[in-house]
């Protein structure tokens, strides 16, 4: 059993890369699936210039919204070479508003190329919200 109340880690998987998070709010989860995509990519930051960013997104499901605002990190790293190290994330009514501090991304060692939906679920377990993000690489 964790023994942190936020977190993530790989979860082995026969063709794409599964990540399991798990956080006591939805807004803590999806800053956790960040932390976790980034770190199953390899991604390292440049130490300057620091840059920030604010998104806004809406989803008809807490699903929806976790695929959407990891799908907007990683187009944001496609086309504009930039990662986030530290998120806050306030929801309100599956709208979600993200402050976003990072950098420069200076080293990926493995592209994702997706969020998908493949038996995503956010389930509520033991005082937590628990989810497996499966990957597209």
């Amino acid at each position: 059993m964790e023994t942190y109340l936020s977190g993530y880690r790989e979860v082995a998987h026969t063709a794409d890369w599964e990540l399991e998070v798990w956080a006591p709010t939805l807004a803590e989860l999806l800053c956790q699936a960040a932390h976790g995509m980034y770190a199953l990519s390899g991604v390292q930051l440049a130490d300057q210039p620091r840059l920030q960013r604010q998104i806004d997104l809406e989803a008809s499901d807490p699903e929806g919204l976790l695929v959407t605002f990891l799908s907007e990190l990683l187009y944001i790293g496609e086309t504009e070479g930039l990662a986030f190290d530290q998120i806050k994330i306030e929801i309100n009514n599956l709208t979600l508003h993200a402050e976003l501090n990072g950098a420069p991304i200076i080293k990926l060692d493995k592209e994702i190329k997706a969020v998908t939906y493949h038996n995503l679920s956010i389930r509520a377990e033991n005082n937590l919200l628990r989810a497996n993000i499966v990957f597209d690489v």
